[in-house]
């Protein structure tokens, strides 16, 4: 199958909400929204309508017939987009898309012109006449815990790796995090700071800012992206109880895009 075909499992329409938050997980601003995905031509075209419900503004109409190099999907529609290459003074940022259970959940992270993280807008999705579920505001709690995974890797010339095994652990003493992840080529032990629905890691002479979401969502960046220095950026969707999606987007010291993974991970230890 193609990455045409990956999209086209988006289609339908989209009723749902754009909510954006401060970077300190503050919200700032929520509009209701209706998106429409759609194959016209024998599916040779995709239109898209995003109509912000409350704005006054007509809806905005895009229509396609080709993919463009910013956006990556997974067989089971998931999907990322954002910027090849960073680089001071510019914007940068970076969107994902989970599909499932009648259900998508969407995000999108924008830095301003300093490489400050800027703000992150949750989308949550619900299929129209569909049976999805809002899920609940995530929490340490949720995380806590052993986390078996399988992951998936795309890079940008269209290679994907072989499945492969990832381990993570969470746990929470005190009001600090202690998290530890391992994959056949690495391991990482790091400590990070709760504040309230936010979790700040140190590392690198980089701080990365985690904020817990409503409707299960999680969004991992650097607070700051420093130049020449190796960074990524990730979602996470808790869609079960014991069940987590995450899509990391992961870029070079150069700033440029590397690869973006699909982990699906599962819970073999409760809290």
């Amino acid at each position: 199958m193609s990455q045409w075909s990956y999209l086209l499992k988006n289609s339908g329409i989209w009723e749902g909400s754009f909510t954006q938050f401060s970077p300190d997980g503050v919200l700032v601003k929520n509009t209701p929204t209706q998106v429409t995905l759609e194959g016209l031509n024998n599916d040779k075209t995709i239109r898209l309508t995003v109509d912000r419900l409350d704005s006054g503004t007509p809806p905005h109409i895009n229509e396609f017939t080709a993919l463009n190099r910013n956006i990556f999907l997974f067989e089971e529609g998931h999907f990322a987009k954002g910027s090849q290459q960073f680089s001071p003074f510019s914007i940068f940022g970076a969107e994902y898309g989970f599909l499932g259970f009648d259900r998508r959940l969407r995000m999108v992270q924008l830095f301003d012109k300093e490489s400050n993280l800027e703000q992150v807008t949750l989308i949550r999705e619900f299929r129209s006449n569909g049976n999805g579920v809002d899920r609940e505001h995530l929490t340490i709690e949720q995380l806590e815990g052993q986390w078996q995974g399988e992951a998936f890797t795309l890079y940008p010339d269209w290679r994907n790796s072989e499945p492969y095994a990832t381990n993570l652990t969470i746990k929470k003493e005190g009001n600090k995090i202690i998290q530890q992840i391992k994959t056949p080529e690495l391991k990482i032990n790091s400590e990070g700071i709760i504040d309230g629905n936010k979790i700040t890691f140190s590392q690198n002479n980089q701080d990365i800012r985690v904020l817990l979401l409503p409707d299960g969502a999680s969004s991992t960046t650097p607070l700051k992206i420093e130049h020449r220095q190796r960074f990524f950026v990730e979602c996470g969707w808790l869609i079960e109880p014991n069940i987590r999606l995450r899509l990391i987007r992961q870029y070079d010291d150069t700033g440029a895009w590397i690869n973006v993974t699909l982990i699906k991970e599962k819970k073999s230890s409760l809290r």
